[in-house]
């Protein structure tokens, strides 16, 4: 018995350290094997492609690989893939940014849609110079959302009395705690305001449209590509290839071009993106360019 004991001991602790061992190669070579870009094709004249996939939660990445690409003069043209409902405003703003400067120094930029190009995903599209969408992506939902669940009758049927310590009378907006008084929700609506003619605004700067037509067209509803592309809302309907042979062209390059993909993520980012995205999913009170 003791000797099976020891066993179990044995495996257990064996275990233990293994698992130890392999996160921590995890937390060191994760950086190592996806710090730089690989190349899909080498020469002269190339297109980079660069992704945003899934919710707007922070834009650091995709930051940086923009101005890689910015300063890498064998880079004619970006192609941004772009699958993703939207999120955070900030985050969304940068990669804008970075696109139009990049496009202001003299690089084509081309937006590629899929499944979800939605509020700032769409966003993001505007800096292009042109956009391709499939004719059945989901796009638009140009607006502003936020989101303050009150849980006060509950929290008073079940006797918890919530206690709040704060510097201001208004500190505590949209506390789940109790429900926003009418002065509160003007100020609320302010910044979903201001927020939201930032977008109309960068939509009228940058797509061949009117601020009024903007306007009629942002009141948050949501498009397919085939419904977008009259209201111009998206240049063209085209598949990612698609995009890709445009691209090439614009840039003055073949249809087929060499295109610069980043390096396949380590196991342990796709972990650490998954968990980062699952925790930015619902964020109370924050003010997001997002579709749902």
């Amino acid at each position: 018995m003791a000797r099976k004991s020891d066993w179990i001991i044995g495996g257990l602790l064996g275990g233990g350290v293994l698992v130890i061992a392999i996160v921590m190669l995890l937390l060191i070579a994760g950086p190592m094997l996806s710090s730089d870009s690989s190349l899909s094709g080498m020469g002269g004249g190339r297109v980079a492609l660069v992704e945003v996939r899934g919710a707007i939660t922070r834009g650091d990445d995709t930051v940086r690989q923009i101005v890689k690409h910015r300063e890498d003069d064998s880079v004619r043209a970006i192609v941004v893939r772009i699958d993703s409902p939207g999120g955070a405003v900030a985050p969304t703003q940068e990669i804008f940014d970075e696109l139009r400067k990049t496009r202001e120094a003299g690089k084509i930029i081309v937006a590629s849609m899929g499944s979800v190009a939605a509020s700032g995903g769409y966003y993001i599209a505007c800096a292009a110079d042109s956009i391709v969408a499939n004719p059945g992506t989901i796009t638009g939902s140009i607006g502003v959302i936020t989101v303050a669940p009150s849980a006060e009758d509950l929290l008073e049927k079940i006797g918890i009395d919530w206690q709040v310590v704060k510097s201001g009378r208004h500190k505590d907006i949209g506390s789940p705690s109790r429900s926003m008084t009418d002065e509160e929700m003007g100020i609320v609506q302010s910044v979903v305001d201001d927020v939201y003619y930032q977008f109309v605004g960068a939509v009228a700067s940058y797509r061949p449209l009117s601020l009024e037509e903007v306007v009629e067209r942002a009141d948050g509803r949501i498009y397919t590509g085939n419904q977008a592309l009259p209201l111009g809302l998206v240049d063209r309907l085209g598949t990612y290839q698609d995009a890709i042979a445009l691209a090439g062209r614009m840039a003055g390059l073949s249809e087929k071009p060499n295109v610069v993909r980043q390096r396949p993520k380590t196991f342990f980012e796709m972990l650490m993106d998954n968990m980062e995205m699952m925790t930015g999913l619902y964020s109370p009170g924050v003010v997001e360019y997002r579709y749902r």
